[in-house]
């Protein structure tokens, strides 16, 4: 044995011994309820891998392979799932390599996820991005049988997919949803799919919180677990302890590309409203508001007199939405959608997301501190509309006035002029005053306030010209207000409200 090595034991085997000492001193520590085991026996027949093959065109060169999107390596390189531990060291191999397969000719590309089979003729959901322009799905059971798939829908903001495949002669394994809205901190969670392309692999740990945003997507509403998620599992199930489905595990974070304990699921209360609507229709049809909104901030619900900070604010109203009938106008806080209520703004997305189409429903507001219902008819989202410009209440033209210039609240504003149109590229449909300089060192600067930024109103009453913007700050300071609500608009016309401290 060398020094080395007998250096390296001694190190060691204290602390070995250490352990060994406190595991006899000490009873051993439980690593969950018993009825894990129980749970996984009942379902793992019914999680399944899901295998998917395109065909994507190769590089020219040999020495530029790249990686496409999945992460798997370009080139003549033997196509292992992007998920197998083996590729780094075939990536090793043949990164030097040149001949093989024609650099020109088109290739296959394979990737594997999980699902789960939640219908015995053969009903598969699994994440969208499992099966994202796939040529070829197939569905892998348990047993390894392996059987051709094809796609009933798929839903992008949700990342999830139905797929359908035709059942063997021997009976098959469905699982049943639960209800995620039931889950609790620190409840024991079951997560079950294809790490690193293993096969069927469980894990277990706790719901670590709910209700989290990783900014994936409008509706993010994510459960947080530290089970053991790795790559691989996407699209798999997480099961409470009744062996019900209560999410669909998605994303990781994850620096070294491995499980640190941070997975996320979407929870089954919105998945069983997409699965549903995608074995209907085979699309997902949302409900339709037709505003944009903002967060209401500490400093605008205090200009709005909102005690507490609640709600969502309506920063523009698409003029052929449900809402601008229905009498919602920019300025507008909605606190409640159809007796949920909005705490914060992705509340409300998601709220009227849910909502079927053409369902009338009451929404409740605060304007300019009071409450109000409106009722609106909502219509259906089309995921392939653009944002539309929010128009902006306005008075007289300013061209028509004599441009004032003012300082007020670290801004150097100016009557809008042809002149000013033309340098700040300001569209004749935008009305109000305009910014011609920023102090870096006021508030209006920290938000991101810059020339050529238009003042559509301020404190909710709409300005035309420098004075005016002078006037109402005044006011408000005399009225003890420390901060002030402007509707900004750039050129192009799109508005935001910000609010700024009056020192």
């Amino acid at each position: 044995m060398s020094d080395a090595f007998q250096a390296l034991s001694r190190r060691v085997l204290p602390l070995a011994a250490a352990v060994g000492f406190a595991l006899a001193a000490t009873p051993a520590l439980a690593r969950g309820p018993d009825g894990i085991a129980d749970v996984a026996e009942k379902v793992i027949n019914a999680v399944v891998n899901i295998s998917t093959s395109r065909t994507v065109a190769a590089k020219n060169s040999d020495n530029d392979r790249g990686s496409d999107e999945r992460g798997n390596k370009r080139g003549a390189n033997p196509q292992l799932p992007p998920d197998s531990p083996f590729s780094e060291f075939f990536d090793e191999f043949f990164k030097n390599r040149r001949g093989g397969m024609g650099n020109n000719s088109p290739r296959k590309v394979n990737s594997l996820g999980s699902g789960f089979i939640i219908d015995t003729d053969g009903t598969v959901v699994t994440n969208n991005h499992v099966i994202a322009d796939a040529d070829e799905i197939n569905v892998i059971l348990n047993d390894g049988t392996k059987i051709k798939a094809e796609l009933v829908g798929k839903d992008k903001k949700s990342d999830l997919a139905v797929l359908k495949f035709k059942p063997p002669e021997k009976k098959l394994t469905a699982v049943k949803f639960g209800n995620s809205d039931n889950l609790r901190l620190g409840e024991w969670v079951i997560a079950i799919g294809n790490p690193f392309s293993l096969g069927g692999t469980v894990t277990a740990g706790i719901v670590s919180a709910r209700n989290r945003d990783i900014n994936s997507g409008p509706y993010d509403n994510y459960i947080q677990t530290d089970a053991a998620i790795n790559r691989g599992n996407s699209g798999g199930p997480l099961f409470n302890l009744d062996g019900e489905v209560i999410g669909v595990n998605t994303a990781i974070i994850s620096p070294s590309g491995g499980s640190i304990g941070i997975g996320f699921a979407v929870p089954s209360k919105t998945v069983v409203a997409v699965v549903d609507q995608l074995r209907q229709f085979k699309e997902v049809r949302r409900g339709w508001l037709g505003v944009r909104i903002q967060q209401v901030t500490d400093e605008i619900a205090e200009s709005l007199n909102i005690k507490p900070a609640r709600g969502a604010l309506i920063a523009g109203v698409d003029d052929k939405g449900p809402a601008k009938p229905a009498g919602i106008e920019p300025g507008d806080v909605v606190v409640t959608f159809d007796g949920k209520d909005i705490k914060e703004m992705k509340d409300l997305p998601r709220a009227v997301a849910d909502s079927p189409v053409g369902k009338a429903v009451d929404v409740v507001i605060i304007r300019k501190g009071k409450e109000e219902t409106k009722k609106v008819t909502l219509g259906r989202l089309d995921d392939g509309d653009k944002p539309v410009e929010a128009s902006a209440k306005t008075t007289a033209p300013a061209d028509t006035e004599k441009t004032v210039t003012q300082k007020a609240l670290g801004l150097d504003l100016a009557g809008l002029t042809k002149d000013l149109r033309a340098r700040y590229k300001i569209k004749d449909s935008v009305k109000g005053v305009v910014v011609t300089g920023v102090d870096g060192n006021s508030d209006a600067a920290e938000k991101r306030l810059s020339a050529g930024d238009v003042i559509v109103e301020v404190a909710q009453e709409a300005v035309t010209n420098a004075a005016d913007v002078k006037k109402r700050i005044d006011q408000l300071k005399k009225d003890g207000k420390k901060s002030v609500l402007l509707l900004m608009s750039n050129g192009a016309g799109e508005v935001r409200f910000v609010a700024l401290a009056l020192k």
